[in-house]
């Protein structure tokens, strides 16, 4: 069975937002529409406690952008976005979600950042993503949402490495582009680990 997976369409990653993604708003009426595709939806949430220890602020004498290593892993710093039960965080007001079956929270430890839906940056901590799709005779994945560079890509690199048949639907993501070519980059990138690359007019 095949299922959608949106990822991360919160109002922190919308123009205007904490941490906004150019054109991100753009992808919500086309995540709408391939929702009818499917019989299965699921959703990712970044749902980050106040002190996490990916926001510069968080870091004395630390700027946006410069990286640091975070327990053990190298980190870039963001913003501070998508706070536990702030307004930042929630659901861009026109996404559709009728049809989500489960919303899989991540980011909350502050000890390491998270972009995969499935596992945290350090592979430790894991959402239960996979098994609930397993459970439910999920074998194949169309992944959409932000950001096509970091969470949407991570997403996908561990959906193939958990045996899913991982899709990108094209249209409906947008990149953060810290550097210029990240989107073509992170594209690349996950067709080179297995996945499909297709457009929300091929989902049949």
């Amino acid at each position: 069975m095949k299922a959608l997976i949106i990822v991360d369409v919160q109002n922190d990653f919308m123009p205007g937002g904490a941490l906004a993604v150019k054109e991100g708003d753009q992808i919500v009426p086309i995540i709408n529409q391939v929702q009818d595709k499917f019989d299965f939806v699921v959703a990712t949430q970044d749902w980050h406690p106040a002190d996490h220890g990916s926001f510069a602020a968080n870091h004395e004498g630390k700027e946006i952008g410069e990286f640091i290593v975070l327990n053990g892993v190298e980190q870039i710093l963001w913003p501070i976005h998508c706070v536990q039960g702030s307004s930042g965080a929630a659901f861009h007001k026109d996404l559709i979600r009728d049809k989500w079956k489960a919303v899989f929270q991540k980011g909350m430890n502050p000890l390491v950042d998270s972009y995969s839906g499935f596992f945290d940056n350090n592979k430790l901590g894991d959402t239960g993503m996979s098994k609930f799709l397993k459970d439910n005779g999920v074998d194949e994945i169309y992944i959409c949402g932000l950001t096509a560079d970091y969470c949407v890509k991570f997403t996908i690199l561990d959906g193939v490495l958990e045996g899913f048949k991982a899709h990108l639907i094209l249209d409906a993501t947008r990149a953060v582009n810290i550097n210029e070519g990240d989107f073509a980059k992170a594209v690349i990138e996950m067709e080179n680990a297995g996945a499909i690359i297709g457009h929300s007019s091929d989902i049949e």
